[in-house]
């Protein structure tokens, strides 16, 4: 091989000599241009030259043949250009002359050395291909000189390793004379930083350690278009030299696309998309060094004869050391006028769980990359292009909102919320809050959407009491106000719910199902079920929420608060508010009798009560829970006692006695009302319940007791408002409607024994208002 090399290299001289001194060809050619440019191996643009020139040639020619003009032929091509041609094929022998010389002097120095350790790193695709490389292909081909290039790593390796068998200048001196082609400046300056890395890893002087990895840094600044980062940057990361690791990628990104072809969005998409793949090949590498410092595997085998693994040395950092070099890498990137590479360092860092440090560290880019990721579905990695501005403060565009996109808008009011700008936190919650979405399993749940109602209605009232000027009021009514609805639709999904399940559990006793009547077929449950999926996906307003939902199946209770909570006049007689009530009763004696109908009369009348009175038609509510009283009563059906009604009527209005007796005396005037002697008996019973708790409130004023105190007197409820100051005719107002009740039972067609008992009452009581000491019978 040495005595070929000597021959090969000798006749390359000669040709060379030959154009120096434009002889020959080379000097009839003189003053036509550089004919003796252009690379050997294939696919190259000299290669396309040469054989497009011939090619041409021979379909003139071709043509010519199949002419049959008389005329004199033109010749295809003058005498200049063919001994143009023809240096330029004496040129392309030349520089194969030279390669050749270089590969027998690369295959002599590699034979100099034990060539299956030379390749014992190599995987098993590059073996195969070694064994399989011809002299042609490694002279003439692009796979021959990678693989050229592989042998010199190699090569490098073996003598710049811990070993200590010489160093680069003593390996690159014959690399850089025999085979310059090969062996360039660029690698030159690589494996100068490669050593550097070396001699740092071994040396215990941290500020020795420092400066050799800052020499490698240096020079592999120079060239960083053609240095394999994905071996040297590991070894800077177990340096801790993080600077390298983040600009090292970013330099060659802008190397390989200087043009910043991957930004621009006025050249063709595949063109744009090709640019980026190429600049995220050169962005992974700090994402694995991110990944490393978060404690997770590489996702992919690294590759590379001088790779170390990093993890080792990873695992040994502590908590704290972990969290300023990631904090380190963060500044570091957000530094770079690299609009690309931001994205992707923002989604790399969500990716990894980093949202905290992005959030702390994020460039003025982050506010429109989280505004557009969170309106817009996200691309994949070649349909990134520039951030651009949103046209709102917090980017709403409506439409539905993916899970990955809402991921976006939740770190988007994070921010708003660290920096104080809590109106803009309360839309971009408001919009998180009404998401939808076409995949039920994507659709946020009624209990998320709460929640961020609820930090919306924070962020609004921190808003307000910050005395922000920009702060709108309405924001805080609209918010509170859907924040109500939807604890509305949560009651009537649970009652659906419930309702479900009662149908499908087995029947375990004789009595009939108490909404029975909604029932017109077997696939109830389903139906039920169906509703309760239905009003899952997405915020329903208030008058979807009671039409379609709580009225088809008698929700009456929830009805009701409803129409309290939209201040619904909507009918001059209240008709709408009476049947209501009638139907929520009649749902309460069927399920439980008078006692489940006291007491949902005072949870649902306490919860509206006052108003304006309309929303809790007492005088409905008095006779028709007074006349279903007496008519369980006769008929055996339920005991009901003599007070039950009147308290019941009373913790509805707050225990306000007033309003009570007022409804009870308006009944009792109308004779067409209750024409019954019985009935009408039975409301004096009430009267009496009502008037007695009136006097205990005069009462525990004139002992200077309290309205709890009374309340263990005589057993009854009393609010703070009772304890007020009695005016002066409290006693003779009390007193005249005893009188004059007596009168009325009296009047009763009724056998005495029946109507003794309340008699005896009244007059107890109005005696008991004019003499202080007749208290005693309390």
């Amino acid at each position: 091989m040495h005595v070929l090399e000597n021959k090969i290299r000798s006749l390359e001289r000669f040709l060379r000599s030959r154009r120096n001194q434009r002889r020959g060809l080379y000097g009839c050619v003189a003053g036509l241009g550089d004919l003796t440019g252009g690379s050997i191996l294939y696919g190259t643009s000299s290669d396309n030259m040469v054989r497009n020139v011939f090619g041409s040639y021979y379909r003139n020619v071709e043509s010519s043949e199949g002419g049959t003009s008389n005329k004199r032929q033109r010749p295809p091509y003058t005498p200049a250009e063919l001994a143009a041609m023809e240096v330029r094929g004496m040129e392309c022998i030349r520089q194969l002359l030279l390669r050749s010389g270089e590969a027998l002097f690369l295959l002599q120095l590699a034979s100099q050395h034990h060539l299956t350790r030379l390749v014992q790193g190599f995987d098993a695709n590059l073996k195969q291909l070694l064994l399989q490389l011809t002299f042609h292909h490694l002279v003439c081909s692009e796979e021959g000189d990678h693989l050229a290039t592989r042998l010199i790593s190699a090569l490098m390796e073996y003598y710049t390793g811990p070993d200590g068998r010489g160093t680069v200048d003593d390996i690159s001196g014959r690399l850089r004379e025999g085979c310059p082609s090969y062996y360039k400046e660029s690698d030159y300056k690589f494996y100068l930083a490669v050593e550097c890395l070396e001699k740092a890893a071994i040396t215990h002087d941290n500020d020795e350690k420092e400066n050799l990895a800052r020499e490698a840094f240096n020079l592999l600044s120079k060239v960083p278009e053609s240095a394999d980062l994905r071996t040297v940057c590991k070894r800077f990361e177990d340096l801790r030299f993080y600077e390298a690791v983040v600009r090292l990628p970013l330099q060659k990104a802008q190397a390989i696309d200087p043009a910043g072809d991957a930004l621009n969005e006025q050249i063709e998409i595949g063109i744009r998309q090709q640019a980026l793949v190429q600049r995220e090949q050169c962005y992974v590498i700090i994402y694995s060094a991110l990944r490393s410092l978060k404690g997770e595997e590489p996702s992919q085998r690294e590759f590379g004869s001088i790779v170390r693994s990093a993890s080792s040395s990873q695992s040994n950092l502590d908590k704290a050391s972990r969290k300023k070099y990631i904090s380190q890498i963060v500044q570091l990137g957000v530094q770079s006028t690299d609009r690309a590479f931001h994205e992707y360092l923002y989604r790399t860092m969500i990716d990894l769980g980093l949202e905290n440090e992005l959030l702390e560290y994020g460039g003025p880019d982050l506010v429109p990359f989280l505004q557009k990721a969170g309106r817009e579905p996200i691309q994949e990695a070649g349909a990134v292009s520039g951030v651009a501005s949103a046209a709102s403060p917090t980017g709403q565009t409506g439409g539905t909102v993916k899970s990955d996109q809402a991921k976006y808008l939740g770190l988007l009011a994070r921010y708003y919320v660290l920096k104080r700008q809590h109106v803009l936190a309360a839309h971009v919650l408001l919009r998180l809050a009404e998401r939808r979405s076409g995949d039920f399993q994507d659709t946020p749940t009624l209990e998320q959407r709460r929640q961020y109602l609820s930090n919306a209605v924070l962020q609004a009232k921190n808003a307000s009491n910050n005395n922000n000027s920009a702060f709108d009021s309405g924001l805080l009514d609209l918010l509170e106000g859907k924040l109500a609805v939807l604890q509305f639709q949560m009651k009537i999904k649970d009652e659906l719910e419930a309702m479900a399940l009662r149908l499908e559990e087995p029947s375990t006793s004789n009595e009939p199902f108490p909404d029975r009547t909604l029932i017109t077929d077997t696939n109830l449950a389903s139906t039920l079920k169906e509703k309760a999926k239905e009003i899952s996906l997405d915020l329903k307003s208030i008058t979807q929420l009671y039409n379609d939902f709580a009225v088809p199946f008698e929700l009456w209770e929830i009805c009701l608060e409803m129409l309290y909570f939209a201040n619904y006049n909507g009918d001059a007689d209240s008709t709408i508010i009476k049947e209501t009530w009638a139907r929520l009763v009649d749902q309460a004696l069927s399920k439980g009798g008078i006692a489940e109908a006291c007491n949902v009369l005072k949870r649902v009348g306490s919860h509206v009560y006052p108003v304006d009175g309309s929303l809790l038609p007492l005088d409905t509510l008095c006779l028709h829970l007074e006349k279903a009283a007496l008519e369980r009563l006769v008929s055996g059906v339920e005991s009901v006692g003599d007070e039950d009604i009147a308290r019941a009527l009373l913790a509805a209005c707050k225990g306000s006695p007033e309003p009570v007796l007022n409804t009870y005396e308006q009944l009792l005037s109308n004779g067409a009302i209750l024409p019954s002697p019985n009935l009408r008996l039975r409301l004096l019973r009430s009267v009496l319940v009502v008037l007695s708790e009136w006097a205990m409130s005069f009462f525990a004023q004139r002992i200077g007791t309290s309205a709890s105190g009374a309340s263990l007197i005589l057993g009854g409820t009393f609010s703070s408002d009772q304890t007020t100051i009695i005016n002066q005719g409290f006693r003779d107002k009390i007193t005249s409607a005893a009188n004059r009740y007596m009168t009325e039972v009296r009047r009763l067609a009724l056998p005495q024994n029946q109507t003794e008992a309340v008699y005896r009452g009244f007059r107890e009581l109005e005696e008991s208002l004019i003499s202080p000491y007749s208290f005693d019978r309390f």
